[in-house]
């Protein structure tokens, strides 16, 4: 029996997103959103990139570099990243920042 998904608020540079995901998804999902916007934080504080698409792909680059140095990402993991990129994408192509 699948579950359903549910939606999920998090809070990344300040602005709400909802994400859709699994039940059993959702405390992973809001630890990732932190991960998230602890980078995209960092990255934004050293003044060096500016625009909350190039700080994401820098944090995405950032977090991917670190995830493949460590080369235990479960599979698990695998599809919540994939999930969230997917997302990502579609909200940036909607604010257009």
């Amino acid at each position: 029996m699948s579950q359903q998904p549910t939606t999920v608020e998090v809070n990344i540079l300040d602005k709400e997103y909802l994400v859709s995901c699994p039940p059993d998804a959702r405390d992973a999902l809001r630890e990732s959103a932190r991960h998230l916007d602890a980078k995209m934080r960092e990255i934004r504080a050293t003044g060096k990139v500016f625009g909350t698409e190039r700080i994401a792909v820098m944090a995405a680059l950032n977090i991917t570099h670190e995830m493949l140095e460590q080369s235990t990402m479960s599979e698990g993991a695998t599809r919540l990243l994939e999930s969230m990129d997917t997302r990502l994408d579609e909200v940036l192509g909607e604010t257009g920042d």
